[in-house]
């Protein structure tokens, strides 16, 4: 479904490490600002246990998982807003992100410098915050003046649309972004401190602890929190899958600290999985949660949705578990369900449509 996550943050916390990790190419990782301008573009496969052992019952010659695409954005500087340091182009890039993983420093290190002289991880989130905010607060008045010229069509939309703009304002005007808020934004509306945001601690190794009043915040927003150690996930992601599995267990992990932050994205955005088997590839696809099955379907392709027909259906662990469809079959485990089936994660569908 094209899901795009924007890691974001202050210049030399981690971004460009993180990003690393995740997607093992090997882009620079300077320790100055502006060190990434253009932003880096990464597909990221999403692990997935149930899909290995899905194909271990259906022995495809393809085995394909769905993936991510991370997006390594610019370190923002106070004044981004405004147009200070590539804060336009940050901004911009934002702008086209499902969702922001945000990096914020724990690690003190002398050899790379903190832009803010200090290694202080509330300060630095309302920092950004306080960008996002301020870039907000300049695209609702230019949408104000917009709406306000509209009323004159009589259309009672735009006078309901300027109240909702007046809401966002007073929120903003709080320095309050408008992801903490249940207020519904305006679809064609490029509001980024709307946006759903992830925390990624980047601790020191062998750090244990995130500062309160940085927890506090995290726990009041309801975010997610991931804490990692940047430059071991970005080691281990170069090394041989065995080697990889060995490392894991001298430290007592049992995944990469990378595979909680994909997990947390997913979760983040509300999404799920389900599995279709087809001739010689067996498949994850991702989806929002609350899909129905003609739309699951149009995201494999489009003249699937125009087609539908029905959908059967079995679970994952029924199948993994008697071994083949043609057994659940025979024990009525495959449901038969139409247009109005709400997919459920870790549903294995076979689609039957009309051409």
């Amino acid at each position: 479904m094209g899901l795009r996550i924007g890691i974001i943050g202050l210049p030399n916390v981690g971004k460009s490490t993180v990003f690393n990790a995740l997607t093992k190419l090997q882009i620079p990782a300077a320790n100055y600002p502006f060190c990434t301008i253009e932003p880096n573009k990464g597909i990221v496969l999403v692990p997935d246990e149930r899909l290995q052992k899905i194909g271990r019952i259906t022995k495809p010659e393809i085995l394909t998982g769905d993936t991510i695409e991370f997006v390594d954005i610019a370190g923002l500087v106070p004044g981004a807003s405004k147009g200070e340091g590539l804060g336009n182009q940050f901004l911009a890039h934002i702008r086209d992100m499902d969702a922001l993983a945000h990096v914020v420093r724990f690690f003190e290190d002398d050899d790379v410098v903190s832009t803010t002289g200090k290694v202080d991880p509330l300060g630095d989130v309302q920092l950004i915050d306080l960008e996002l905010i301020l870039a907000d607060l300049q695209t609702i008045e230019k949408r104000k003046e917009r709406t306000t010229r509209m009323l004159k069509t009589g259309d009672t939309a735009y006078k309901k649309e300027l109240e909702l703009l007046a809401q966002y304002e007073e929120v903003l005007e709080r320095e309050i972004p408008l992801r903490q808020m249940d207020l519904p934004i305006i679809p064609d509306l490029p509001l980024l401190s709307a946006k759903p945001v992830l925390y990624i601690a980047n601790m020191a190794e062998g750090q244990v602890d995130v500062d309160a009043t940085f927890l506090k915040r995290v726990n009041d927003e309801e975010a997610e929190l991931v804490q990692i150690v940047a430059d071991f996930e970005m080691e281990l992601s170069q090394l041989e899958p065995e080697e990889a599995l060995l490392f894991l267990e001298e430290e007592n992990m049992d995944k990469p600290a990378l595979h909680r932050l994909i997990e947390a994205s997913l979760r983040l955005l509300d999404l799920i999985t389900f599995y279709t088997i087809k001739g010689k590839e067996t498949r994850s696809w991702i989806i929002s949660r609350g899909m129905f099955a003609p739309q699951a379907a149009g995201c494999i392709h489009s003249d699937m949705e125009r087609g539908f027909i029905r959908a059967e259906v079995v679970s994952w662990t029924n199948l993994v578990e008697n071994g083949s469809l043609a057994a659940c079959r025979e024990l009525g485990l495959v449901q038969i369900e139409g247009k109005d089936y709400v997919v459920k994660d870790g549903d294995v569908i076979q689609f039957r449509f009309n051409v």
